[in-house]
């Protein structure tokens, strides 16, 4: 999933720090929403995923007005637990890439009827 980086997405909107580069909670949010849209066609109507665990490194920062790449990879499923390699990256205007982010991301699947509301 491709997306560009707006000024709400840096540490100083986001208040994770002082900067105005891709703040690292987006970066989180961008590499959870990629495990999500890589789940999308494969579980039943009746199930979903929740977030439970997530490792990442914040490797470069990245300005505003750059366009970055979430990627998730499903590397090992257990049961209902699935553990997923992430990876940022910014896509340069040239066409190449350098690499923002990367780690791993657990979701767990559940009955959408488990949660209120």
């Amino acid at each position: 999933m491709d997306a560009d980086v707006r000024a709400e997405d840096t540490a100083r909107a986001l208040g994770s720090g002082e900067v105005d580069v891709l703040g690292t909670p987006r970066v989180v949010a961008l590499a959870e929403a990629a495990t999500v849209a890589a789940l999308a066609s494969a579980l039943p109507p009746e199930s979903t995923s929740v977030g439970s665990r997530v490792e990442l490194d914040h490797l470069a920062p990245t300005r505003v007005g750059r366009q970055v790449r979430a990627e998730a990879v499903l590397h090992e499923l257990t049961g209902r637990r699935l553990v997923f390699a992430v990876s940022v990256t910014e896509i340069s205007p040239s066409g190449g890439s350098s690499e923002v982010a990367r780690g791993t991301v657990t979701r767990v699947i559940v009955e959408r009827d488990s949660f209120p509301g």
